[in-house]
């Protein structure tokens, strides 16, 4: 409640300045000064009190406590009555007990004066009238307990939590509600976005079972038993094969006559059925067909009687039958494979006709459907579905850094020109913080406890500990003059240090040019851990086998390992629990961009400037246990080009890989977005399972905020836009 209180101070004093109410803020701030409640401050209160005992004012502590009652003990029930009754005795007895201690003799009576005709009635307070009159009330068996250190905290601690207490449950104005107002709003927001994403989950599930649907059922019965070919079914046969100078016409009827005898293929209508109702006889043909399966055989063989019927007996017999022989194999070719595929999704009895045909458009062919249905089954097999891509755009240059929290509320991100914002993405996308930064900012982390706290690593040797809700610097540390450039941060799940890599000016060109040279020396640096608490530097870490530049660190779950990567390609293993080298091993040609511990941290994953993304076995001494090769896009330095013959080249800053929230998945850079690829073991090379894309630049640096299914992938590009993708993970 003392912070809601002194917030809306503020923000009435602000108010007032901006009404331009000058006079009422002079008495405003005049009755905060003498403000006899403290700002509902508790500490504040008891020191008072102890301030009016210290000073024997016993007419200013009988005042204070009057006052007290009036403005807040007065509003208690009748039950809590005895209890301010007790304090206030005790109060007194702590009073005469500090006097008796100080040896004061004149106040102890002068206590007893003035309060005698309110005390003697009073059955607490009647052996107390001869404290004045013992030698030694100490070691008086009624008053020694008062006189304990014991006694005197008990007291101390009761009347402070009475007050505490007191001030949760009082009944408060709306403007001091506005705390409260916002949680609840900030609840009902989140619950709003859980049900939002079940009712997409849920319809996504609705959608998917309508298209199974419409692929099983698409086509009538009837229609899947049809023993003949009609002109649409031809067509559909002269569309998907080449043409053939020997294939039959497209009428069914020429099919089985010589050239010269097309015209009487009519004669079937001089019997009395019209064109439609032979079409219609067809399909009760066909109906019955469906009903007696079994029959299905030997009634397609009377059919051809009439057709075959009408040709003469020459040698056109052979030719005929030749037709009819192709005609069939062209059937089976097309049909057989995807007929087999409906078969066994329909659920059909074994003894069914194997030639079966599926008469259909040719939008509804039965590849179509096998088609339709592969794509379904491919979207099911999807490990994530993006639900949804956002964009922060109140970056104006190439972004360095993007980092989330700890408790994945808040974003961090650092661009090229020094400015850093801090913005929170759920339940909707608003900047936190801006800051601004006169000397060049080249890193950044987000602290574990509390994770409101940031750190920032600058160029000119100096770390920065941001307090992101107060919007202030709580420190600054100078780190080392010789080594300004902060190339890494990384605090301590622990909460109590963090390291930092220190670097000389050789170690890295500017973000927009050219890379170092892959002959140059690596650059000198320094490796240091430094305590949060007592805001110093604890120790400097060995770095064999010679001072150098560290790009990367990570720490463990625990804190108990630290991972670095340096610019001479070398991965050194920390123990973080004797502060020394447990491993090191060459890890890349050049230097080392990211590296990061595995799910289960029984090894660890880096990139380098040779663009391999290998994964290492700590157990066995740096052993390599997979090795996957990565474009440039993925890997950099960095490269955007433009009109006029303009180039930027960056060189990697940030995290250039995150895992997903269980270790089997990565999120990598490229040239349009985030890709996503699974983590096969035992195989060499990355499945890729989603590609994120939305960016018109390199993207430059990704990060992995994982909570339940939904886990929100971030991919910072050099444009200065982040994007942020919504992904429902879903579950095998």
């Amino acid at each position: 409640m003392a912070s809601a209180v002194e917030r809306t101070d503020d923000l009435v004093k602000e108010y007032l300045i901006y009404r331009g109410f000058t006079s009422t803020l002079k008495y405003f701030d005049s009755e905060i000064k003498t403000d006899r409640e403290k700002g509902f401050r508790v500490d504040k209160i008891i020191e008072q009190l102890q301030l009016f005992i210290q000073n024997y004012d016993l007419t200013g502590l009988k005042d204070y406590w009057g006052y007290l009652d009036r403005r807040l003990f007065c509003r208690l029930e009748d039950v809590y009555r005895p209890t301010v009754s007790k304090l206030r005795t005790s109060l007194f007895r702590y009073y005469l007990v500090y006097t008796v201690q100080m040896k004061n003799l004149e106040k102890t009576q002068e206590f007893f004066q003035k309060q005698a005709v309110e005390l003697q009635g009073q059955a607490e307070w009647r052996e107390w009238f001869i404290l004045p009159f013992i030698p030694s009330p100490e070691q008086n068996p009624v008053f020694a307990p008062y006189f304990s250190r014991q006694w005197a905290d008990t007291f101390l601690v009761s009347l402070h939590n009475f007050l505490s207490v007191l001030f949760q449950c009082m009944p408060l104005p709306v403007l001091l509600n506005f705390d409260a107002e916002m949680q609840r709003t900030t609840s009902f927001q989140e619950e709003y976005e859980q049900l939002r994403q079940t009712l997409f989950i849920l319809q996504g599930e609705s959608r998917q079972k309508k298209d199974e649907e419409t692929v099983h059922h698409r086509l009538p019965p009837y229609v899947q038993h049809m023993d003949r070919l009609g002109d649409t079914e031809l067509d559909l046969v002269s569309s998907q094969r080449p043409v053939n100078l020997s294939t039959p016409p497209r009428n069914f009827f020429s099919t089985f006559l010589p050239q010269g005898k097309r015209a009487p293929a009519k004669a079937p209508q001089a019997a009395g059925s019209s064109p439609t109702q032979s079409s219609m006889g067809r399909k009760d043909t066909v109906a019955n067909h469906v009903v007696k399966s079994k029959d299905s055989a030997p009634a397609r063989e009377p059919k051809m009687v009439p057709v075959t019927g009408m040709t003469p007996e020459s040698s056109a017999g052979t030719s005929r039958q030749k037709r009819q022989q192709d005609h069939e194999k062209q059937r089976k070719e097309l049909f057989y494979k995807p007929i087999q595929q409906n078969v066994e999704r329909k659920g059909e009895s074994s003894d069914s006709e194997p030639n079966t045909e599926v008469m259909s458009n040719p939008t509804d062919s039965p590849t179509n459907q096998a088609q339709a249905s592969a794509d379904i089954g491919a979207c099911m097999e999807q490990p994530f579905i993006k639900l949804s891509q956002d964009e922060y755009g109140e970056h104006h240059s190439s972004i360095m850094h993007c980092r989330v929290d700890s408790s994945g509320r808040r974003v961090a991100s650092l661009d090229v020109d020094g400015v850093i914002k801090v913005w929170s993405f759920n339940p909707i996308m608003q900047t936190k913080a801006t800051i601004m930064s006169k000397s060049p900012l080249l890193s950044l982390e987000w602290a574990t406890k509390p994770d409101r706290l940031l750190l920032l690593g600058s160029g000119v040797g100096t770390v920065r500990l941001y307090d992101t809700d107060a919007k202030k610097n709580l420190y600054e540390m100078a780190i080392d003059e010789a080594h300004p450039r902060i190339l890494s941060l990384a605090y301590s799940p622990s909460g109590t240090s963090f390291v930092c890599s220190a670097a000389a000016h050789a170690a890295r060109t500017s973000s927009g040019s050219e890379a170092v040279s892959h002959n140059a020396l690596p650059a000198s640096g320094k490796l240091l851990l430094w305590d949060t608490k007592t805001i110093k530097q604890q120790l400097q870490f060995s770095l064999e086998p010679g001072p150098v530049a560290i790009n990367c660190t990570a720490f463990n779950h625990n804190g108990n390992l630290l991972v670095t990567g340096a610019a001479d390609g070398v991965i050194r293993l920390f123990d973080m629990q004797r502060y020394e080298s447990a491993m090191s091993w060459k890890a890349h040609d050049g230097e080392v961009y990211s590296v990061e511990f595995s799910y289960d941290e029984n090894t660890v994953f880096s990139i380098g400037e040779d663009g391999k993304f290998i994964q290492w076995n700590i157990h066995r001494s740096g052993v390599k246990q997979s090795e996957y090769s990565l474009s440039q896009d993925a890997t950099g330095p960095f490269v955007m080009s433009g009109y006029s013959g303009y180039k930027q080249v960056q060189v990697p800053r940030g995290r250039l890989f995150a895992f997903d929230s269980e270790g089997q998945h990565v999120l990598t850079c490229s040239s349009t977005g985030g890709l996503i690829y699974r983590l096969n073991k035992g195989e060499t090379g990355l499945e890729s399972v989603l590609a994120l894309g939305g960016h018109k630049a390199p993207v430059v640096t990704v990060d992995w905020c994982s909570a339940v299914d939904c886990g929100t992938c971030l991919t910072a590009s050099m444009d200065g836009k982040i994007k942020l993708s919504t992904l429902l993970a879903q579950k095998s």
